[in-house]
């Protein structure tokens, strides 16, 4: 087991708090591992504990609901301070109303829940006030390098460029059987959840746009281009449609949205943006054959691993030419730009040229899968490899 403490020590400054402490993100990037973890740590301090996990029929049927759930703890409470841990929350009816009564008691509430129910804007509606909230992701490649040594298997960079991060894909042994699962929780996260959810009634039309979204990762868009888009593709979708779709999306963590950073204006334009998949696997599922996106994947894993060390991040303009991201943390800017490869002449002249005019004030950064190192006297060239290995850039 991967004990992740990169999450671990986030919430452990909250172990006491009267705040619901909320463990969140898309489905199946191990949610309930962590909450496992943090209840085996608090225990090993001799602490009273108490897991409920909603997701097995006994426990749905013995608390059913709100009403039940505050009976069931009330028989468990006792003197000393209980740590409470409910695990896929959302099926107990009103658990909003059981989360917003315990936290008041002599017990620290934990809780996780699946996305098709227990989206990020229910926490504002439902626990205005009075929680916080702690997004976990698939593995990032240092944690999927630790559990594949940990279960006797290999995992190159590319084989994380195109198989992602879902600790469970990770175990299986070949490609099918990886592609397999990996269809079968896409169907979960994104046909089963979300149309249920929203009640979609034009369901071909919702999942060609989801489609087109998730292939085409690490572009830039706006929802009139992606509408234009499926117009030429005789499927008629309006604009608004387009935002509302690409909001369902994002409320199950299932993509990323990176705004444009205006050296003018000194501020995000939000009318411009690119999308970004939760984990790359969603592109290669896509993919006919073996011709996965090794190009757009290695931007879209570079995102993901800024935004998991806590980078604010953005797409910067430099006069009209395009750098990959604006990364800023504790007062600090980074200027990168993101390319499978430099090493030939052309890739060389356009991936670099994208810094000119920038004074060395901010630190400018290029990440490529070459083993070559291209830096020069004003640019670091940081390897992918050494890279996915860095806390902080």
């Amino acid at each position: 087991m991967v004990i992740r403490e990169h999450y671990l020590k986030q919430i452990r400054p909250f172990y006491d708090s009267d705040l619901v402490k909320i463990i969140t993100g898309i489905r199946r990037c191990g949610k309930s591992v962590i909450l496992n973890q943090v209840q085996d740590e608090i225990k090993a301090e001799g602490n009273k504990c108490l897991f409920l996990d909603f997701d097995l029929k006994p426990t749905r049927n013995m608390i059913p609901d709100a009403d039940a759930l505050i009976n069931y703890v009330n028989e468990n409470i006792g003197e000393e301070k209980l740590y409470l841990f409910l695990d896929e929350i959302q099926n107990v009816k009103g658990w909003n109303e059981a989360c917003r009564t315990l936290r008041l008691y002599n017990c620290s509430v934990f809780i996780s829940g699946s996305n098709s129910k227990l989206l990020s804007k229910e926490f504002t509606k439902e626990l205005s006030g009075r929680y916080i909230s702690f997004r976990v992701r698939p593995f990032v490649y240092k944690e999927a390098l630790e559990y594949a040594s940990q279960t006797g298997k290999k995992y190159s960079i590319t084989d994380y460029l195109v198989w992602g991060g879902f600790p469970a894909a990770l175990e299986q042994d070949d490609i099918n059987a990886k592609r397999r699962y990996l269809n079968d929780l896409n169907d979960t996260i994104v046909y089963n959840d979300l149309e249920n959810r929203y009640k979609i009634r034009k369901k071909e039309e919702f999942e060609r746009i989801v489609d087109f979204i998730l292939i085409s990762n690490a572009r830039v868009f706006s929802a009139k281009s992606i509408a234009d888009y499926m117009k030429g593709k005789n499927i008629s979708v309006s604009v608004p449609t387009v935002i509302k779709y690409l909001e369902y999306l994002k409320e199950a963590y299932v993509i990323s949205d990176v705004a444009l950073y205006s050296p003018k204006a000194k501020a995000k334009l939000n009318y411009y943006y690119k999308l970004y998949n939760e984990d790359v696997s969603m592109n290669s599922i896509r993919v006919s054959g073996s011709r996965y996106d090794l190009t757009h994947n290695l931007e879209n894993v570079v995102l993901n691993e800024l935004l998991y060390m806590g980078y604010e991040v953005t797409v910067y303009d430099n006069k009209g030419k395009e750098i990959d991201f604006r990364a800023e943390k504790d007062g600090k800017i980074y200027l990168i730009q993101v390319a499978y490869s430099v090493a030939e002449e052309k890739a060389y002249e356009r991936e670099f040229s994208a810094f000119s005019n920038i004074d060395n004030s901010v630190k400018k950064i290029i990440i490529t899968n070459d083993d070559i190192d291209y830096s020069t006297s004003t640019i670091y060239h940081y390897k992918l490899t050494d890279f996915l290995l860095m806390k902080e850039l």
